[in-house]
């Protein structure tokens, strides 16, 4: 799972579509030609199957084809699960995590540009910040003293000295000037966010709830949501959000959960704050002090047994199903106010949305 650097992780089938149906689809066999102006959806496949796949979806021109990576680059694998996707400039990077590199392409074009595939082991996310890629990487499972962010250099896509850091760094974010990575622990589990300074390599770190998942920043804050131990550690602890000054570098606040209650998925939108809790999707504000008492809508009507992905962009709210990991998965697009718009099969797992 997305916790876990076993990630479990196509189809040709492109289609156009009415709201919530699949079913009187047209077959297109041939890429659409341009995928800006909508979401691109990047399937995870089975890990150690090789069946990573990209999907398109555009809302606001009722388009979607799946497997547009291998439609548009048909000798090229795109590989063994896909774990993220940022974007550069025209360029879309795609961390491969099982297949230890990067796939570049034109990010409008799907058109295959480059492959990095050295100086990665097990990549995770990626990010960018003054013509370079922070990558973080988890190193070998059974060491917690090899993880390490990548940095690579935009102009040629070659790889400099790498940044040690903690075991398990996950998503990141920047701000002036500085490197946010969330440590969710590898195969264990963390519960820190280091700092660094990206003119010096200079590292400090905070501590924040267990396992830490996701991170969105809102203004001078930044917003850290911990999962906490679930039950099958033996040692449960609740979810916890953890605000972070920006300026200071320091803990300003934080919010706990239910003990039971193991939230993920964070995203911020305009002045509110959304984040996912097994199959029910909560939101409140940015600022806010208490957490809701009550889920804004459930996707358990859908069969979602727990949300994998998730995204919230132009009042829409997106959510990727796992379904059994091993079958072709589902994504679902709600309004604002949680009614069902579109209903779509993708590959296996779809594991992140991007916006492009």
């Amino acid at each position: 799972m997305n916790l876990k650097k076993l990630v479990f992780g196509a189809l040709f089938s492109v289609v156009f579509f009415t709201s919530c149906s699949d079913d009187d689809d047209t077959i297109v066999e041939t890429p659409i030609g341009a995928y800006d102006n909508g979401v691109l959806i990047l399937n995870q496949g089975g890990f150690g199957k090789g069946n990573a796949s990209l999907s398109y979806l555009s809302v606001d021109s009722n388009t979607f084809q799946n497997n547009i990576f291998a439609l548009v680059n048909p000798t090229i694998i795109l590989g063994d699960t896909g774990q993220d996707v940022g974007f550069y400039n025209e360029f879309a990077y795609i961390v491969m995590n099982g297949s230890n590199k990067i796939e570049i392409v034109n990010r409008y074009t799907m058109a295959h540009v480059a492959t990095i595939s050295t100086g990665l082991s097990n990549p995770r996310y990626i990010v960018f910040y003054n013509g370079k890629g922070y990558v973080s990487n988890w190193g070998n499972g059974s060491s917690t003293s090899d993880d390490y962010i990548a940095v690579i250099n935009l102009s040629n896509n070659t790889l400099s000295a790498p940044i040690p850091v903690m075991e398990g760094p996950e998503q990141m974010a920047i701000a002036n000037g500085k490197l946010y990575v969330a440590h969710l622990g590898g195969l264990g589990v963390g519960s820190t966010v280091s700092i660094i300074n990206l003119s010096t390599n200079g590292i400090s770190s905070l501590s924040v709830g267990d396992a830490p998942n996701s991170l969105e920043i809102s203004g001078e804050t930044l917003y850290v949501l911990s999962g906490g131990k679930p039950s099958w550690t033996g040692s449960e602890t609740a979810g916890k959000l953890s605000k972070i000054n920006l300026s200071n570098d320091t803990v300003s606040g934080t919010i706990d959960f239910a003990l039971t209650s193991h939230p993920s998925n964070l995203e911020i939108s305009n002045s509110d704050l959304f984040y996912t809790v097994d199959s029910d999707v909560f939101k409140t504000l940015v600022n806010t002090s208490t957490l809701p008492t009550t889920a804004l809508f459930s996707t358990t009507a859908q069969g979602v047994y727990g949300v994998y992905s998730f995204e919230v962009q132009n009042e829409k709210i997106y959510i990727g199903d796992a379904v059994d990991y091993s079958s072709d998965g589902k994504i679902y697009v709600y309004s604002s106010t949680g009614n069902l718009e579109i209903s779509k099969t993708v590959g296996v797992v779809p594991a992140g949305f991007y916006f492009n």
